[in-house]
């Protein structure tokens, strides 16, 4: 496995992400939603693992769109 990528679109598209997921865990906790709760732990800790910031915005946008759809067709 290579280093970390450490370019600035990777870090910047990184810290966008899991800003957004530190929201969605608050919010989550907050209202006691445990899909928004486990969205948001994932939107904060992939970037870690994933290298690239159209493959960390892909995923990114992913998660939330199936938070989405999981809170708009359940129930």
């Amino acid at each position: 496995m290579a280093g970390f990528d450490m370019s600035p679109a990777t870090l910047v598209a990184g810290l966008l992400v899991s800003t957004v997921g530190f929201g969605l865990f608050l919010y989550g906790k907050r209202a006691t939603r445990l899909p928004q709760l486990l969205t948001g732990l994932a939107l904060m800790g992939f970037p870690l693992f994933v290298h690239g910031a159209v493959a960390t915005l892909a995923i990114g946008a992913g998660l939330v769109a199936g938070l989405w759809a999981f809170v708009r067709f359940s129930a």
